[in-house]
């Protein structure tokens, strides 16, 4: 028998992938925009852009980390209650465990000699899979989430700073918002390649909701800028 790849493994990378290059690129093109809105020199704004990429990838690593922490916390906590559980009575476990699978539809025989088969060889584990939900595939890694968010976010953030280096000054402001568009929708394509959705609605969903982002984040700077010039 083979060993088949499904694509739900990568759900933990994935998830922290997309939401870390789609806030680089929102967040660090509203940052340059606004401040390009605000009449600043071209270096001016590669600096601000700069300082936007690596305190964004900053945030977003501890903000993961921290988040993705609370989540491995919370599952440890029920593995525990569930260790003392099975050892203070193993027959209500296994009781509990046989409902859970005659409630998916095996017969009740059945379902006992499985519950006693599957805690035989593993009872933490048959317990954390079928009463608790916990997986290797969806088990929290709190590292995993927190260096893959930063890395996103830099390579996501660099694409509207790349523009800010190769574009003209007095064109700086519509060439960031174009490209990065196009970087948003080229951001929905491989989410969408990676976990095998559909690449036309993945695509306009980032787009849509990253350009939105973008537009209103940019929108609510300028009038701070412009007040801080006075």
């Amino acid at each position: 028998m083979h060993r088949e790849n499904h694509l739900v493994s990568r759900i933990g990378w994935l998830r922290a992938a997309v939401l870390g290059a789609n806030d680089g690129i929102v967040s660090t093109a509203s940052l340059i925009v606004g401040v390009a809105a605000a009449a600043a020199t071209q270096s001016d704004v590669l600096i601000a852009g700069v300082a936007g990429l690596v305190a964004g990838a900053m945030s977003m690593a501890a903000g993961e980390y921290v988040s993705v922490s609370s989540q491995s916390d919370t599952e440890q906590a029920d593995l525990a209650r569930e260790r003392k559980e099975l050892g203070e009575d193993e027959a209500s476990e296994h009781a509990e465990l046989a409902a859970i699978y005659e409630e998916r539809g095996v017969e009740p025989d059945l379902a006992r000699k499985v519950a006693e088969q599957l805690m035989a060889k593993d009872a933490l584990g048959a317990h954390a899979r079928d009463e608790l939900g916990m997986s290797e595939i969806t088990t929290a890694r709190p590292v995993q989430a927190a260096l893959t968010s930063a890395a996103t976010f830099a390579v996501g953030a660099a694409m509207p700073l790349l523009m800010v280096i190769v574009s003209p000054a007095t064109l700086l402001v519509p060439l960031v918002s174009a490209a990065s568009l196009l970087f948003l929708a080229l951001l929905g394509a491989i989410g969408a390649r990676a976990g095998g959705a559909n690449l036309l609605r993945a695509t306009a969903r980032v787009t849509f909701w990253g350009a939105l982002a973008m537009a209103l984040t940019a929108a609510g700077r300028q009038p701070c800028l412009r007040d801080s010039d006075r």
